[in-house]
């Protein structure tokens, strides 16, 4: 039961890390269309009420959140690693070090993932509110690119799943683990009861 245990937990560890790469890889192309679409619309940067599409302020809007959430992602990168550095991914036993690096682990996972869902829902509906007309205009007239597509807005319930599902198996290893260690402490004492 140990061997396969131990290998979930090596693979969970990968997952780990890879869940939070998708997160930063998915802050990264966040952005992408917005800036295809709507950065050009604006006549002056330094006065962010001048455009030519009404509503396309939330390019300049989402920066903010943006670059937190790139930070997020990272962060979460770092954690993850924080699996490995206290051999959560190797250790036959776990102590401390390893229950607290998963409940890090688990904690930062679900609190990225629900603050950026919020986030992520709010400017949805202001990206919803722009001047299709306007910024359809505006990309034929300049011949750049012209989007109603919600896709990056609506791609996190995918990239949010993913985390929260390794979250979810990270922590029922972590369970799976403790339930195991403490057979094989009934199991130990028992022997020594035999031999006595």
């Amino acid at each position: 039961m140990y061997k396969r245990q131990m290998k979930l937990q090596k693979i969970l560890c990968l997952l780990a890390i890879l869940s939070s790469a998708l997160v930063f890889i998915y802050s990264l192309g966040l952005m992408t269309d917005l800036y295809d679409s709507l950065y050009g619309t604006m006549t002056d940067p330094n006065d962010l009420t001048k455009t030519t599409v009404p509503g396309s302020i939330i390019y300049y809007d989402m920066q903010g959140f943006n670059n937190t959430f790139m930070k997020a992602g990272l962060g979460l990168i770092l954690l993850s690693c924080l699996l490995f550095i206290t051999n959560t991914h190797s250790r036959r036993k776990y102590y401390v070090g390893n229950f607290v690096s998963i409940a890090l682990q688990a904690a930062a996972n679900v609190a990225v993932a629900v603050w950026a869902h919020t986030q992520l829902q709010l400017y949805r509906a202001q990206f919803l509110a722009v001047d299709f007309e306007a910024l359809a205009k505006h990309a034929k007239r300049w011949k750049t690119l012209y989007t109603q597509s919600t896709f990056w807005f609506d791609a996190h319930y995918g990239v949010f799943a993913v985390l929260l599902i390794v979250t979810v198996l990270l922590v029922g290893n972590a369970l799976w683990k403790q339930s195991l260690m403490k057979q094989e402490r009934v199991l130990i004492a028992q022997g020594e009861e035999a031999r006595v």
